[in-house]
């Protein structure tokens, strides 16, 4: 198990540095993958509406989420109102997920686990907070950076896995 987690770690990292270099098509590419995620359960969502008989709001709200993901895909101005409404989910993830790291650091620190890999994560937890705070209100500034931010969160989340192992030894 702990090999798994240094294995994700590494991959967590590369892709948190492909992220970074290509921060355009990392924003492009999110939206595309939300537009399929959500045609996805809403196709999963009916056949199960049928499976089951159960047509209440759950089956009205598959269909609307298929209807979603096919107006998307082929309708350029639905694709940039869908990546709008994800910049959104992106900045409340930020700060949740900044919330989470200041814990975990505090945590940490809680345990006397004796690593200063406890003070990178509590830094970059709040500055996680503070950019997702900042990107409710600018959210054209988290599209242009998108690609950074995701890239250097997956880079910190990463390193986390990888000695994460290192951690539960002591």
């Amino acid at each position: 198990m702990n090999v798994l987690f240094i294995i994700l770690g590494i991959l967590m990292v590369c892709c948190g540095f492909s992220c970074i270099f290509t921060p355009v098509l990392t924003f492009f590419g999110a939206g595309y993958f939300l537009i399929i995620l959500v045609t996805v359960y809403g196709v999963f969502g009916i056949i199960n509406a049928i499976r089951y008989k159960r047509f209440g709001i759950g089956f009205v709200f598959s269909i609307l989420s298929v209807l979603l993901g096919i107006a998307s895909i082929f309708e350029p101005k639905m694709f940039l109102l869908t990546s709008s409404f994800y910049l959104f989910v992106i900045a409340g993830w930020f700060v949740v997920m900044g919330i989470i790291d200041v814990y975990t650091s505090i945590a940490i620190t809680r345990k006397a686990i004796p690593t200063g890999l406890w003070i990178l994560q509590l830094i970059l937890g709040i500055i996680a907070i503070l950019i997702g705070i900042y990107s409710f209100f600018r959210p054209a500034a988290l599209a242009i950076a998108e690609g950074l931010l995701v890239g250097i969160f997956f880079i910190e989340t990463g390193l986390s896995m990888m000695f994460l192992p290192a951690l539960k030894r002591n």
